[in-house]
């Protein structure tokens, strides 16, 4: 696909065009990933986190946030619930937390090893060499880190370096985990304060040339507790320029990714159904995506795992959540898929290696 057809379908809004995009992207979704959901039993184990992100209520400077961090027992409490309900992964999410060190996440990898066929993905942000290394060799399968935009200017207001750094590139992160053999995911925020249409473009392009395995996007959400909150501390952008943090925008993009990297596992992610409760995740599903991240952390941590308010299905409990997705996914024609759905992608890429 050319930037300029990218660009045009990023700032179309008649329905009837749009349609075609619709149509175009469940096709191709259908082609080269097939029609079952796999669901991702998220488990969100802490909500420490060191850094300062201008967008995030889990960011440091954020005093109003009460601090939790799961132990190894609670943990697999809810990788054994994903594999009771037939999730072929388990999700390990957190913040940028130091408390959760390279021995004790091996120590977990190995567990849920050791006592489940699950996969296991891990998202605990920019991490060392060496405990990228150690997850991996301890048995951890896939790594999640988002790049958040393209446009470094962007991503420097909005990211702060870590404490000690100077900066960060998360694009060199994901190359070196592709190199440790990884299956690779990293996505971008959409309508962040700044972000114009040519920046998302890049993105999109940007996905394309790194050959991701599993593409995460979702609309910025603003978090009253962060810097990001206050329009004195975004950067401009002309107002015909400026992506929108909304819900179209969004399958818009889900599916533009689809077209650019037809084999990737995508998400239709909680922030969509936020943002619309009723069929947020299904118009996801039928846009492009192919995968679901049912939440499993208990519901005395899951409310205070707030990187945006009003976070959808904050109040249910796993069993509900399982239910409840089922339900919709057997009610669009789909089915839920079975076994740890790796990427094709991923799959194609190992064999060419062998």
């Amino acid at each position: 696909m050319q930037r300029n057809e990218i660009l045009t379908w990023l700032r179309q809004t008649d329905p009837a065009r749009l349609s075609e995009l619709w149509q175009r992207a469940d096709q191709t979704r259908q082609k080269y990933v097939g029609g079952d959901v796999y669901l991702r039993g998220l488990v969100e184990i802490s909500n420490y986190c060191v850094r300062l992100c201008a967008y995030c209520g889990l960011r440091a400077g954020n005093q109003n946030v009460t601090r939790y961090r799961m132990n190894e027992d609670e943990i697999l409490a809810c990788v054994h619930e994903a594999f009771q309900y037939g999730y072929g992964t388990a999700v390990l999410q957190a913040g940028e937390d130091p408390g959760l060190d390279g021995p004790f996440v091996a120590a977990v990898v190995r567990r849920i090893k050791r006592e489940t066929p699950l996969a296991v993905t891990l998202s605990l942000g920019e991490r060392s060499d060496k405990e990228f290394h150690l997850w991996r060799e301890a048995g951890a399968d896939r790594y999640l880190l988002r790049f958040e935009t393209s446009n470094r200017t962007l991503y420097e207001h909005i990211h702060p370096p870590r404490p000690g750094t100077t900066t960060s590139d998360r694009v060199a992160i994901l190359h070196r985990l592709r190199e440790l053999g990884y299956e690779v995911g990293s996505g971008v925020m959409i309508g962040i304060p700044g972000q114009t249409y040519d920046d998302l473009a890049n993105d999109l392009e940007l996905f394309a040339s790194l050959n991701l395995d599993m593409i995460g996007v979702g609309p910025y959400l603003a978090h009253p507790e962060t810097p990001l909150a206050d329009p004195r501390n975004r950067l401009p952008a002309p107002p015909d320029e400026q992506v929108a943090a909304d819900e179209l925008t969004t399958y818009k993009v889900i599916a533009l990714t689809r077209l650019l990297c037809p084999q990737t596992n995508i998400p239709s992610t909680t922030a969509l159904a936020t943002l619309n409760k009723a069929t947020g995740r299904e118009l996801g599903l039928v846009r492009g995506a192919n995968v679901v991240m049912p939440n499993l952390t208990p519901p005395k941590y899951r409310q205070l795992y707030e990187i945006y308010p009003d976070k959808a299905c904050v109040n249910e409990t796993a069993l509900a959540c399982q239910g409840c997705l089922a339900g919709r996914i057997t009610r669009l024609g789909r089915t839920v898929g079975t076994g740890r759905g790796d990427s094709p992608n991923y799959a194609e890429r190992v064999t060419k290696s062998e």
